[in-house]
């Protein structure tokens, strides 16, 4: 198999906060130990509730921060290569779709001045009409019409101002997309149709996609393997299929057991997790998860476990269900 498009090596990203006047500075670890492997026409779910550490993992994937420690590569190349013109080619093949489409487009611009930008930026040597033919052709492949390129973002819905942000991730012609829920503000018959989008762009032109999502509903349609995160730690990676079908940390089966199945005839057990999520500021001690978890034993309320393998996947549990 080809080299991956994206390698994460055991990523951190720790943030010292201020205490204030009278307490000291504390260490809040976002993100503690990721790694995985995408390759190109795939795509890896990112999921876990909110404050997990997903948005952390985009702003380094991104480049909009480095990590305390660890590594990131695309295509093997390391994003702190200190070759600029290697880093602007970097930068480059990897664009981003937020997660909110009447916010991330500019609202005093031209759809097409909006999606010329990054050719602007990134290809001087591109002439004006070179950039406004590239306009058109990505508003077409995205399924909207080339006339379309003369208007403002407050003249689409929500669908339609998302296929745009999807046009504009286009326009560099990328190897990677990092999609950060990028159909949560959408009402459901639209969002079948972004993701359905999404997922011929992805066979058209073998896009690898960073999917960031707290919908196991979405995730499904959409993933070929799932990373669960839990307060900064990666708790279990594999495959779809084996998440969806076998999950084995009690975290991930209590975020499936709140997805609604379609078929009224099924029925499956709600696993209520108790309390809220711990503060990365003060952790618990042993497993993060320990608090939360009916499985939990007095050596996950002392011992942290590390990810490991287990059955084609990798968990970090002491007794995988």
């Amino acid at each position: 198999m080809a080299h991956p498009v994206l390698r994460a090596e055991n990523l951190k990203q720790h943030y010292t906060i201020n205490g204030g006047l009278f307490k000291s500075e504390a260490k809040l670890k976002a993100l503690d130990g990721v790694s995985f492997s995408l390759h190109s026409g795939k795509t890896l779910a990112v999921v876990g509730e909110s404050g997990c550490g997903k948005s952390t993992l985009a702003r380094l994937v991104t480049m909009v921060e480095s990590p305390t420690e660890g590594e990131i590569y695309i295509d093997g190349i390391a994003l702190d290569t200190k070759d600029e013109a290697a880093k602007s080619k970097l930068r480059s093949s990897i664009q981003m779709v937020f997660q909110n489409p009447y916010s991330s487009l500019n609202p005093r611009q031209k759809i097409g001045t909006i999606l010329e930008e990054p050719l602007l930026i990134n290809r001087p040597d591109i002439s004006k009409n070179e950039r406004e033919e590239k306009a058109r052709k990505m508003l077409e492949l995205v399924g909207l019409r080339p006339e379309h390129y003369a208007r403002y973002p407050h003249m689409f819905s929500g669908g339609q101002r998302q296929r745009i942000a999807i046009a504009r991730a286009l326009m560099l012609d990328p190897k990677l997309i990092v999609l950060d829920e990028p159909v949560s503000a959408l009402d459901l018959s639209v969002q079948a149709q972004v993701l359905n989008l999404l997922v011929e762009l992805q066979e058209r032109l073998q896009l690898a996609y960073l999917f960031i999502s707290h919908d196991l509903s979405v995730v499904k349609h959409m993933a070929d393997e799932i990373i669960v995160i839990y307060l900064g730690k990666p708790v279990e990676f594999g495959t779809a299929e084996q998440i969806f079908n076998n999950p084995k940390h009690p975290y991930t089966q209590a975020l499936l057991s709140a997805t609604p199945i379609a078929d009224p005839t099924k029925k499956r057990e709600r696993i209520k997790l108790e309390g809220e999520l711990p503060s990365p500021l003060n952790p618990p001690q042993g497993c993060a998860f320990n608090p939360r978890c009916r499985n939990a034993s007095d050596q996950c309320r002392q011992e942290n476990p590390s990810i490991s393998p287990l059955e084609g996947r990798e968990v970090a549990c002491f007794n995988p269900v």
